[in-house]
């Protein structure tokens, strides 16, 4: 019984989490469209059969479907959800069914309202971390020392865990980060770092060792370690204007931090079962429910940052692809054929069914299922 009333919380976060995100991902498409003088047939969050839904005034369908996987919104000359062109029925439109429908606009416009989704994403971060960093604080790591690697700098100085960094060389510092980037530019040479230990301050000297390690690329370098770790963190409470400006840094941190993860699979670095279906999401939601708003928050911008990325993919079928089209046509001065994006598309969903079914594969041992 237990085990049923956890996989319905889950779920029940699942879909709720999902569908916020979703929402606003298609909302970007829908409002591009419409300020663009598009019409929309139906706004979808889920696929197959309609659960609920209602017609607005303008006479698009807004619904809620069965399988809460995604949505899409259906717009005047599409042949289907991932707004494949109905290029026999576009070929009969009236000029005025041709002033609404999408793939009759321009190729700026179309870009726009494709690209719109992921923005759409990508905003939806910024703001909710805007907000988090405004009224929780924007955490850092203080520069509290928690761990000394055995044969350290720190250690053969006499740093011990439980002290607090002061100030290196005559440099004060407020956070771990500016510890180490201090450090970074040392070659090798002694530092007097200003430490306080039981509520007394002393100063002790410390040469860091050069050490390899690999860099953001992978590429293997020597720098200066103290060989010291921290795990204290706070939060410091920024102006809005402010925690908007640090909101867009730390989603371009996550933005590259994820695209590196991908690389790194791509090349063998790291494993691909780390991929993340949607039981395992659903997981992930029913613990962040359970954890509170704040961690629901930011489970939210980082599920939505990553949303916004796979889609700029160039895999036809997702917004990416749509996107390489228009790039192939301003190249080309016409579009495509229509037999090659056909075939792109059915790539497309090969390439996304597939990847759907790895993932769900990565849940079910992550989840220990068999």
């Amino acid at each position: 019984m237990e085990a049923i009333t956890g996989f319905l919380y889950n779920a029940a976060a699942f879909v709720v989490i999902l569908s916020v995100i979703v929402f606003v991902h298609e909302f970007g498409h829908y409002f591009i469209a419409k300020i663009s003088g598009v019409k929309i047939e139906q706004f979808s969050i889920g696929f197959g059969k309609e659960m609920f839904g209602f017609n607005d005034k303008s006479g698009t369908r807004w619904k809620f479907c069965l399988l809460p996987l995604g949505g899409y919104v259906k717009m005047f000359g599409d042949i289907d959800p991932a707004s494949a062109p109905d290029t026999e029925k576009i070929k009969a439109f009236t000029e005025e069914e041709k002033k609404v429908a999408f793939h009759t606009k321009s190729l700026p416009i179309k870009s726009a309202v494709v690209f719109a989704g992921p923005a759409a994403n990508f905003i939806l971060s910024i703001v909710i971390m805007a907000f988090f960093f405004s009224y929780y604080g924007k955490p850092a790591t203080l520069p509290h020392i928690s761990d000394v690697a055995e044969e350290s700098a720190a250690e053969k100085a006499g740093l011990m865990p439980g002290d607090l960094i002061l100030e290196i060389d005559g440099t004060k510092v407020d956070t771990f980060a500016d510890v180490q980037r201090v450090i970074a530019i040392n070659t090798g040479t002694p530092v007097e770092i200003v430490i306080e230990r039981e509520g007394a301050q002393e100063a002790v000297t410390a040469t860091p060792l050069i050490r390899e390690k690999k860099d953001i690329f992978g590429n293997v370098v020597k720098a200066p370690m103290l060989g010291i770790a921290s795990s204290k963190i706070a939060y410091e409470k920024l102006n809005p204007f402010s925690a908007v400006g640090a909101a867009v840094v730390e989603t371009y941190n996550i933005s590259a931090s994820t695209l590196k993860a991908i690389g790194q699979m791509f090349t063998g670095q790291r494993s691909p079962k780390e991929i993340t279906g949607p039981l395992g999401i659903a997981k992930y939601s029913g613990q962040s429910a359970e954890q509170g708003l704040s961690t629901v928050l930011w489970f939210i911008v980082v599920l939505s940052i990553n949303l916004g990325l796979v889609n700029l993919f160039p895999i036809p079928l997702l917004d990416g692809g749509h996107l390489m089209y228009y790039a192939i046509e301003g190249v080309r001065g016409k579009p495509i054929a229509d037999k090659v994006e056909q075939v792109g598309f059915k790539i497309g969903i090969a390439l996304v069914a597939t990847l759907f079914i790895f993932a769900f594969i990565n849940d079910l041992r992550n989840l220990e299922i068999f």
